[in-house]
């Protein structure tokens, strides 16, 4: 916006110095010449006194010697009686022609004009007076002009442009400070307000006032979404309270304990939704989730968590499966929610999709930059990997709505990772999920092993 400013105020001051200047320009080339030819004019004067007393060449010699004309060579005498004083650059027929009007002329002569002067002398006849007028003479005077008014012209740009650079910098700052409150605010920041600068135009500052107005709009939505959240997940607790009792009442027993874990889980679930909406709805200047949030968990024991949860499911249905490089502390940064939602999709789909018995294996690879989390089962596969990761597609596996794996890769492309869907050493279909770890130490992969978690 600046420099567009500069270049309006350069294109329209330089136009108007050059409909001003070049008028000037034409006028001062013409004021010259005009200049040039009255002098000639009073140099023919000079001599025609001299020539009104006498005709003699020994008498006029010293005369036209003693004018400016005359000592520079440019004055001639033609004589009635066909002499001529000084060097001529007329031809006779033109002496003769003025001569016969008994009016000055101008004549068109190699280097500039001559200037023609009749001069009545005693016996009624007519001498003429030449006056070389070179071409110098002429234009005299017109270069400095012109570079004169050449610098006035770049003076009144340069005026201009200063003032265009005041008047850019008032409006230039406040866009600049609108722009980067929108940006702040698409970053996460709530608490982001434009200041309403006194020396903004009227249209930035009702655009800083609306766009404080959305802020507060915004965050006050963002909060009543919040406790929303956390309130509509309070009223959960009271009927889990109910299903935990029921299920503490259901004694002894393998399905007894699978359905208190279950509950205890489920419980500790609510428990984590009602704590980070009410902090975040705290917060202020909070980020919206999955955008700026400074988050992090520990990715192996979310997967070890998430693994021996689904382990009772796959002893139930007689499935083989193993975990390995969970064994260490590996962080990453995704919530430890977000990651365990992943994990439960992930090994959700190969209990959904795959048979009685089908082997699953988790694998934990950790790299100087990312970690990475292979799920592999030994199934029948997936037929169409492009269209599984996209949401809403579940033509890949039959019964499949798609939205499992696209909720793995919105995670993982939170953090600059990607999710890949391929064949698996197992014989089945393998999710590979990369989650990128920014300014992460590096580190060699310590060498892994599979065990069960039996």
């Amino acid at each position: 916006m600046r420099w567009a400013l500069f270049k309006v105020c350069v294109a329209v001051t330089t136009m108007v110095a050059l409909a001003f200047l070049i008028p000037l320009g034409l006028m001062v080339r013409e004021t010259a010449r005009e200049r040039a030819f009255t002098a000639a004019e009073r140099q023919a004067a000079t001599v025609g006194p001299a020539l009104a007393i006498t005709t003699d060449r020994d008498r006029l010699e010293p005369a036209l010697a003693s004018s400016d004309a005359g000592a520079a060579g440019l004055l001639a005498v033609h004589l009635p009686d066909g002499g001529l004083l000084g060097p001529t650059h007329v031809s006779a027929a033109q002496v003769r022609q003025v001569t016969a009007d008994g009016r000055s002329a101008t004549a068109v002569v190699p280097g500039g004009y001559a200037y023609l002067e009749p001069v009545g002398v005693s016996g009624g006849k007519v001498a003429v007076v030449e006056v070389l007028i070179p071409d110098a003479e002429l234009t005299k005077g017109v270069t400095t002009a012109w570079l004169l008014l050449c610098g006035v012209a770049l003076v009144l740009v340069a005026i201009s442009v200063g003032v265009a650079d005041r008047l850019g910098t008032r409006i230039v700052g406040s866009a600049r400070r609108l722009a980067a409150g929108a940006r702040a605010l698409g970053d996460g920041d709530l608490a982001v307000r434009v200041p309403q600068a006194d020396d903004s135009p009227p249209e930035l500052r009702d655009a800083a006032v609306a766009f404080n107005t959305m802020a507060d709009r915004i965050t006050a939505l963002v909060a009543a979404e919040r406790e929303l959240a956390a309130d509509l997940s309070h009223r959960l607790r009271t009927p889990l309270t109910v299903l935990r009792l029921n299920a503490e009442s259901l004694g002894s027993g393998e399905p007894a304990e699978q359905t208190r874990h279950a509950v205890a889980q489920l419980e500790r679930e609510v428990d984590q939704i009602i704590r980070t909406a009410r902090e975040r709805g705290r917060e202020t200047g909070t980020a919206v989730p999955g955008r700026a949030a400074a988050v992090s968990c520990d990715a192996a024991e979310v997967i070890r968590e998430r693994v021996e949860f689904w382990s009772v499911l796959a002893e139930d249905e007689d499935r083989a499966w193993s975990l390995a490089g969970a064994e260490r502390p590996v962080q990453v940064p995704v919530a430890a929610t977000e990651l365990a939602a992943c994990m439960d999709a992930l090994l959700g789909n190969v209990f959904r999709h795959t048979g009685e018995g089908t082997a699953f294996a988790v694998d934990v690879h950790e790299t100087p930059d990312a970690v990475l989390v292979l799920v592999s089962d030994a199934g029948p596969g997936i037929a169409d990997p492009a269209s599984a990761l996209r949401r809403g597609h579940g033509a890949a596996r039959e019964g499949s709505t798609g939205l499992g794996l696209d909720i793995v890769r919105r995670v993982a492309e939170a953090t600059g990772g990607d999710v890949t869907v391929g064949p698996s050493v197992l014989g089945g279909a393998e999710v590979r999920l990369r989650l990128h770890r920014a300014g992460a130490p590096a580190k060699a992969p310590a060498p892994r092993r599979r065990r069960a978690l039996r």
